[in-house]
């Protein structure tokens, strides 16, 4: 039997309504990036839906038209990756927001929004100091500039000012936050002041209050995935949990099915699994097939590689923290042989 994700729709709300409670007044922007985090975009797009989300983060513009296929109701949709003409006009035709970072991509979104008729909904990022591209501080009036006039001609609306956070220490990120107060600040001084306002991600909402703007974007969270190196998150647990089932067993130990071809990496062996009788040993990862320690088990008993810990197994960070990496990528590593099956 091919090993399954099993997620929690159930869980998923809860995180989600723990979430906006921490971060409020903060509007939240669920993030969606990599398939939802391998957990699968259509189940995600429709359970945040049920639960009320209104803003969506798809990464890039592909990931935002994904999105806004699957919405059921009238969402927002974000798209902050560099894109190419033609998906610049896949966006406009179908009401993506952009994130905009360069004099370059500003220049373009301009361009293919005049050539269509159409008005661009722009989020202009300054650069705070990681450097993952951003309008530099020295050149953010004359880019503002660029954007009142494009707003004038009606090609452009300026509805967002964002910027990612290195969180490298407290220090940098509060220098970071004065550096994209100041870019808002002089964004007003020229027109109306952006209503979203965005600069921190799932740890620095969490944690830093006084970092938080108009909205906040979170992922990671929402799925109960926490940082690596961090503590549990109060009223959110993960909402997957990966089992695969016992094929066989051999001497004191069990075959269970699931290898690095299913996504799991085999420099895991060592980590502790749950299974009915207790927490195991992962002792050796195949490719198609992987030895747990200890005997008792039955054919067709299910092994939980990670979860929530109901069977003494540990979460996707664990086992992440454990070869140096974070928990998205533990999920977001898992092939289509993995069946994503939703059970509540």
């Amino acid at each position: 039997m091919r090993p399954e994700l099993r997620i929690s729709s159930r869980r998923f709300i809860a995180n989600i309504e723990a979430v906006r409670a921490r971060i409020a007044p903060s509007e939240l922007m669920l993030v969606m990036k990599d398939d939802a985090y391998g957990h699968g975009i259509t189940w995600a797009v429709e359970t945040a839906q049920s639960a009320g989300v209104d803003w969506f983060g798809g990464y890039d513009v592909a990931g935002g038209l994904e999105i806004r296929r699957i919405l059921e109701r009238p969402a927002r949709v974000f798209a902050w990756a560099t894109s190419t003409d033609a998906e610049i006009d896949e966006a406009l035709l179908q009401q993506i927001d952009l994130g905009v970072g360069t004099d370059e991509y500003l220049g373009r979104v301009i361009s293919r929004a005049r050539i269509l008729g159409a008005t661009a909904r722009v989020h202009l990022k300054i650069d705070t100091g990681l450097h993952r591209n951003g309008v530099l501080v020295e050149d953010w009036s004359e880019t503002m500039a660029v954007v009142r006039a494009a707003e004038r001609s009606g090609s452009l609306e300026l509805v967002g000012v964002w910027s990612h956070l290195a969180e490298a220490s407290d220090a940098e990120d509060d220098d970071a936050q004065q550096v994209f107060l100041g870019a808002i600040a002089a964004a007003a001084s020229s027109g109306d002041e952006p209503q979203w306002q965005h600069l921190t991600a799932s740890a620095a909402s969490w944690w830093r209050p006084e970092l938080r703007g108009s909205m906040s974007r979170v992922g990671a969270f929402c799925y109960g995935i926490r940082s690596a190196d961090g503590p549990d998150l109060e009223g959110v647990e993960p909402i997957a949990e990966l089992t695969a089932t016992v094929l066989g067993t051999s001497g004191d130990d069990t075959l269970v099915g699931i290898g690095s071809f299913d996504g799991l990496p085999s420099t895991l062996a060592g980590m502790p699994v749950g299974t009915r009788s207790g927490t195991r040993r992962l002792l050796s990862i195949g490719p198609t097939s992987s030895v747990v320690s200890g005997d008792g088990l039955e054919i067709g008993d299910q092994v939980s590689v990670f979860g929530a810990g109901g069977r003494g197994e540990c979460d996707a960070t664990t086992l992440a923290e454990s070869i140096g990496t974070v928990g998205e990528e533990i999920l977001t590593r898992l092939t289509p042989r993995v069946r994503r099956v939703v059970v509540d």
